[in-house]
């Protein structure tokens, strides 16, 4: 009994996989090269002027430090300054959002004069900055 094929017989069928395999790896490659390049679609655009935006940020910061120093947008400021600079932001903006950021060992009785304060000027858009869970 013979259990390898002859090797002077001809094959009866070819073995397409070897092909398969080949022509899903060019498709692959296609897929990946047809959805890279395309961006969008091609439009011409109308021009802007060179000019800045005379829009600035509106959104406030308020940073209060371990040791109790304010801060509004990175510039220290006391209290008083803190309370001038807010009236006269709401006077140009009058519903603009505010965020406070607290340091976690900054005494909570800085925080609510803050708080307080955004509360007497009628500033309802308050946020307190947090960070998630885990992060040092």
């Amino acid at each position: 009994m013979q259990l390898q094929p002859d090797a002077n017989k001809p094959y009866d069928d070819i073995n397409i996989t070897p092909m398969l395999d080949l022509a899903y790896v060019l498709l692959i490659i296609f897929i990946i090269m047809t959805t890279a390049a395309v961006q969008g679609m091609k439009v011409n655009l109308p021009q802007a002027s060179a000019q800045q935006s005379l829009a600035k940020p509106m959104t406030k910061a308020i940073t209060i430090t371990s040791d109790g120093r304010l801060f509004l947008d990175t510039v220290p400021v006391s209290m008083a300054e803190l309370q001038s600079r807010l009236m006269a932001a709401e006077a140009q903006t009058p519903d603009f959002p505010v965020v406070v950021s607290g340091d976690g060992q900054a005494q909570y009785q800085a925080v609510m004069n803050v708080l307080d304060l955004l509360g007497r000027l009628n500033i309802t858009q308050v946020g307190l900055a947090t960070k998630p869970a885990g992060q040092s």
